[in-house]
């Protein structure tokens, strides 16, 4: 008896034990990958696993070079905090800097109910911030995984000087685009892991706003990049069929932030900016592009972005997927904002000399189009005319209007435009009615969501927060099978003329005439060769 019994106690010891392989298999918070197992976090009927680097820091001679897969690790990885945003300076007294190389890293938010699951539809966000800024962290996923039974994904990728920068001595047929081949090799980690965390391989939705829904729009048009990576797309506010620049272009800022860190010698800039500080080379790209938004967009005319977007849709050489497509009402009186705030002043006086600094020749028709009396303001006035049509910045109606239009002919479009003037503001009050700028929907999909993880967003009004819902049965819907439906919403029908735009206003959320209540017919009348449809 004796010996029975401390044989069946030494049995019993080494099952409580346990190996440490047996323990984590049984672990639900524990998932294995492709290159190695997370611990991630259950809660809320939640798992979220963060920071799981899919490549290896861009420093040294990674840095201006291909990313390269993530080195796989042996031990189970901490998976419950955020990696670093990538390096980036602070953007209008609201954003957090960042200096940290080490910063490629992606986040996964699943349904948990304690029961094995799979083939759940995958939902991937990519974050904005005009290519030079911003961070996965700022968006939490909960929400439209659990309204949406979605596995969602958010990443970081290479910003700016880093990412988008254009140089004559970089590879050429990545030139000015290893921000996008980063975005790339997330989504390749996501197509071969997702399924280790209840996803569907087959069944991915790529969506980002602003930098991000443009980043979206480089892949649609990467084909040879891109295609079987993912099977719909979401782009918001990514008027990616505005004329970009040429590598040609774009290297001349990259000549002027190596000049600028010391680095003249043509045959050696690439070494010699491999050894400068981070923050010597973030300041001098935020100097050499502060007179142009787009300075730091993707450049067109290597393997990352081989065309221009118009071109590569009207010619059908993108990838053939369902598509979202819009942006908001007043895109740019956001913008306009920032430049009240740091000073300019846009008054009754000054509004047809602002608006010939942006549309010179035709300024005359369009004061007369957009009379600052008809407005608020003259800055409200100024912020419509940016929103309804800009020539150089692709945060316009009218331009996302023309590529719904070029694509419609191939692949099934949904076009919105958000509305909500009672959105949450997105910075301080400028002294004019900012409305439903540039990003003001991002808390309808991500709740409180802010530009800074110092603080988060105020609650949404009671009409804003049952149109959220709205909004996210109609994403979410449209994630699962590429159809956007909501319980109780009015059906947002294909796109096919500009009276099938779906308006997210509360109280009137229905299908519009964009066209019209953005002017684009007389747009079209002064700017023939952007918008062409």
């Amino acid at each position: 008896m004796t010996k029975c019994f401390w044989m069946t106690s030494a049995i019993s010891l080494l099952l409580l034990a346990g190996s440490p392989a047996l323990a984590q298999k049984n672990d639900p918070a524990v998932v294995r990958t492709t290159t190695g197992p997370l611990r991630g976090v259950i809660h809320d009927g939640l798992r979220e696993f963060k920071g799981i680097p899919y490549a290896q820091p861009p420093v040294g001679d990674l840095r201006w070079a291909l990313p390269r897969p993530a080195k796989p690790w042996k031990d189970v990885r901490d998976a419950t905090m955020y990696g670093a945003a990538c390096p980036q300076v602070s953007r209008y007294g609201l954003t957090e800097a960042s200096n940290d190389e080490d910063c490629l890293t992606l986040n996964i938010t699943a349904p948990y109910d304690g029961k094995p699951s799979r083939k759940k539809p995958v939902f991937v966000w990519i974050h904005g911030g005009a290519f030079v800024g911003g961070s996965s962290a700022l968006y939490p996923l909960g929400n439209l995984a659990t309204a949406g039974d979605l596995v969602v994904v958010s990443l970081n990728y290479r910003l700016g000087v880093f990412g988008f920068m254009a140089h004559p001595g970089f590879d050429k047929s990545y030139n000015g685009g290893y921000g996008l081949k980063d975005q790339r090799l997330a989504l390749t980690w996501v197509k071969k892991n997702i399924a280790a965390f209840g996803g569907d391989p087959n069944n991915i939705t790529i969506a980002g706003e602003s930098a991000g829904g443009a980043g979206v729009c480089m892949h649609v048009i990467a084909p040879q990049e891109t295609r079987g990576l993912f099977n719909r797309a979401i782009m918001q506010s990514a008027g990616c069929a505005t004329p970009m620049h040429t590598v040609k272009e774009a290297a001349k800022i990259g000549e002027a932030v190596a000049k600028a860190v010391g680095c003249t010698d043509a045959k050696t800039a690439v070494a010699c900016m491999r050894k400068k500080p981070v923050a010597d080379l973030t300041a001098a790209a935020s100097k050499a592009g502060e007179s142009d938004l787009m300075a730091f967009e993707p450049a067109v005319g290597a393997r990352t972005v081989p065309l221009q977007a118009a071109e590569a849709f009207r010619t059908g050489q993108f990838v053939r997927v369902p598509v979202i497509n819009g942006g908001t009402r007043d895109e740019m009186r956001l913008y306009l904002a920032y430049e009240v705030q740091a000073g300019a002043k846009v008054t009754a006086d000054n509004y047809a000399d602002k608006i010939k600094a942006i549309y010179g020749a035709n300024a005359d028709a369009i004061v007369k189009k957009y009379p600052a009396a008809n407005y608020s303001s003259p800055a409200a006035a100024l912020g419509t005319v940016m929103s309804d049509f800009h020539p150089t910045v692709g945060l316009n109606n009218c331009i996302y209007l023309e590529q719904a239009k070029l694509m419609r002919k191939r692949v099934p479009v949904h076009e919105l435009v958000f509305g909500d003037r009672d959105a949450p503001p997105v910075t301080t009050d400028p002294g004019f009615e900012m409305g439903a700028v540039h990003s003001s929907e991002l808390p309808y999909f991500f709740p409180h969501f802010d530009n800074t993880s110092k603080v988060a967003g105020p609650d949404l009004k009671p009409a804003s927060l049952a149109m959220a819902k709205q909004m996210t049965a109609y994403w979410t819907s449209f994630a699962r099978n590429g159809k956007p439906v909501a319980t109780n919403g009015p059906a947002w029908r294909l796109f096919k003329a500009d009276g099938d735009v779906m308006r997210f206003d509360p109280g009137k959320v229905g299908p519009f005439d964009a066209g019209a209540a953005h002017n684009c017919a007389f747009w079209k009348t002064l700017y023939p060769a952007y918008l062409t449809q």
